[in-house]
């Protein structure tokens, strides 16, 4: 705001949103993102506002400003990365050193035949090498298709084969709360019926003893080390895609979102300076795994400004409760950035293992994945913080590339909620007939493009169009259901389609419905969201099995491991019923808004659309009688 003269947070908002070339102009010259050859003009909406075109004319690879840029202005020396295992086997790399191992494992995947728009995937623990790996596919030109390391082979094949992956990077294991979970078999399993994936490259991390397959897997410790210490960068364009985000939605396949070079990392750079006061030189954790956003956002966004970043590949509490808060001190975290789920999760440890820890280092918490209720936040701000740590909420999504709405530290703060909209995102919400709306609860939308929207989904256009652009004539509804109260605080409340959020995850009930009916006794199923205390939200199954098959706790318990073994334990229902039949339209569509409504006897709503309305009252009996949060009927 001095840079540019904006005398105060609303002239910003203001300018930022009607004047969207010079924000973002402003923006790309205050990140100091490096173009090697310069942009002719920012934006370009002769396409729409749903398709714009950013830094026309220009050309970057975003790995130059993330390194040699650091290298010039004197870094090298400084650690861009600390890391450590639950084994506690801490160790960090220098700007130099991480600019050495990039450069070595580009070598490699060109040694390899794999180049400029090959997509490439990571299923790895959240260990140094894949940060490596991830800034080695860009500085190819290659695409980063980043998966949760959680995810079971059937999630890992969708991904693989709708982004037409060429190679993947993975891991022979890795360790949670002592258990070692093997990685490089599913990835195997799931690499079955995937001839594209031309190469593997595997890390030795647990020294699990597993197969590999001649002519296709390589080990990292044989391929990389071998390589030289410096690699040019592809020559890309602004507009080149950088990464493949998947994100799940209530209909069909998965969703890619497609990210690019001067896209994702520079509202990642832009969310985490404006809001959680990230300068050169400070430290910022934030708990995620590089499958989810937030984890490429941690990356690139800390990398652009100078700074250094924390990786812990391991539970919170493990091997002790006071886990986190020994690493805040030890790496001496300047930014804490977790979701409400954990802080529920770690409340009932007590405080004692808070206290053991010198937090004097952490000036800002941060949160992301899912609301908040009012108790957890207090105990985090006052209880953890003194109350002298903001608590930076942080609310948007994958095809965001961040936020659209973040606290700051220049804005009053109030529990649970949002001090504003992200500076350059025109945010609003909306009634039914799409307008403005205060004080009640309404559809949260954007009313202009920002350089960090995702640019399509992967080779399904009219998909994205119609997701986000088709309700109001160019509205982006972002399917989340908003508040702003009178003293102009914003609220998320809740996905306002059929969208599940687990544990601040996304996942598709049509993902997971697909995999439910492969089990030969079950015809048809619904997949919805219940409240939980810990997680937030907990999956539940509801089933209609064929003729003949009987519901009892065993099928239950199958099926929920098949779900398991197809997503990833994390993702495992905790919840199965079974119903004579699902309450549908006349068109067919499956109610899962009334299903969870009837389950937790809340207001369905109207329901003179439903063909078979009576079984709202089925599972509104099963809500009634069930004995606690795990229940198989």
């Amino acid at each position: 705001m001095s840079a540019y003269g904006v005398a105060d947070y609303s002239e910003l908002m203001l300018r930022s949103t009607r004047d969207v070339p010079w924000f973002t102009a402003s923006l790309l010259d205050y990140l100091g993102i490096e173009f090697q050859t310069p942009y002719k003009d920012v934006l370009d909406l002769s396409a729409g506002i749903a398709l714009p075109l950013w830094c026309i004319g220009g050309r970057l690879n975003i790995t130059t400003s993330c390194l040699e840029k650091n290298l010039r202005l004197g870094r090298g020396d400084s650690p861009a990365l600390r890391w450590e295992s639950e084994s506690n086997q801490p160790m960090q790399l220098s700007y130099s050193e991480l600019t050495h191992s990039v450069n070595q494992v580009a070598n490699a995947l060109r040694s390899l035949g794999l180049g400029k728009g090959d997509v490439i995937a990571l299923y790895m623990p959240m260990v140094p090498e894949i940060v490596v790996a991830l800034l080695a596919i860009a500085r190819i030109g290659g695409i980063i298709l980043p998966l949760f390391s959680g995810y079971g082979e059937r999630a890992v094949a969708t991904r693989l084969q709708d982004g037409g992956a060429k190679a993947l990077f993975t891991a022979d294991a890795f360790q949670r709360r002592g258990q070692i979970t093997p990685m490089k078999p599913v990835a195997d399993r799931a690499l079955r019926d995937l001839p594209q994936v031309e190469a593997v490259i595997v890390l030795r991390y647990q020294d699990l003893t597993i197969e590999m397959q001649a002519g296709r897997d390589y080990w990292w410790h044989e391929l990389i080390p071998a390589q030289d210490l410096s690699a040019v960068p592809e020559d890309t364009a602004a507009e080149d895609t950088l990464m493949l985000i998947y994100t799940s939605g209530t209909t069909g396949r998965p969703k890619g979102a497609v990210h690019t070079h001067c896209g994702f990392p520079v509202k990642a750079a832009q969310d985490m300076a404006f809001g959680t006061d990230v300068h050169a030189g400070d430290v910022i954790y934030w708990m995620t795994d590089m499958g989810w956003m937030m984890g490429p956002w941690l990356v690139f966004g800390a990398l652009l400004l100078g700074g250094t970043f924390i990786l812990y590949d391991g539970a919170p509490d493990f091997p002790r409760p006071d886990r986190l808060w020994e690493l805040c001190e030890r790496h001496a975290a300047n930014v804490l950035g977790l979701s409400p789920t954990l802080i529920r999760s770690l409340m009932p440890l007590g405080l004692d293992p808070v206290r053991t820890h010198d937090l004097g280092k952490v000036h800002t918490f941060a949160s992301t994945g899912e609301p908040w209720n009012p108790g957890p936040w207090m105990w985090l701000f006052e209880q953890v913080g003194g109350s002298q740590r903001p608590i930076v909420n942080y609310s948007g999504g994958t095809e965001i590339s961040g936020g659209i709405l973040m606290g700051n530290p220049l804005l009053p703060l109030k529990p649970c909620a949002f001090s504003a909209p992200c500076p350059g995102i025109a945010a609003d919400v909306f009634d039914e007939d799409g307008k403005p709306l205060r004080g009640q609860v309404g559809e949260l939308v954007i009313k202009a493009p920002w350089i960090g929207m995702t640019r399509a989904f992967w080779h399904d256009q009219e998909r994205y169009l119609k997701t986000y652009w088709s309700r109001w004539p160019e509205v982006w509804v972002h399917g989340d259901y908003a508040a702003i109260d009178g003293d102009g605080a914003w609220y998320i409340l809740g996905r306002s389609d059929d969208t599940l959020k687990i544990a601040g995850k996304r996942l598709g009930p049509a993902e997971v419905e697909s995999i439910v009916v492969e089990h030969p006794q079950v015809a048809e199923a619904a997949a919805v969201g219940l409240p939980d205390a810990i997680k937030g939200s907990r999956l539940a199954i509801f089933c209609v099995l064929v003729p003949g098959a009987v519901g009892n706790p065993e099928l239950a318990d199958a099926i929920r491991g098949h779900v398991r073994a197809a997503l990833g334990k994390p993702l495992t229902p905790q919840v199965v019923h079974f119903l004579s039949d699902l309450p549908k339209t006349r068109n067919a569509k499956v109610m899962r808004r009334m299903i969870r409504a009837a389950y937790l006897s809340l207001d369905p709503g109207d329901t003179s659309a439903l063909l078979n309305p009576q079984l709202l009252e089925e599972i509104q009996a099963l809500g009634n009688a069930r004995p606690g949060q795990d229940s198989h009927t």
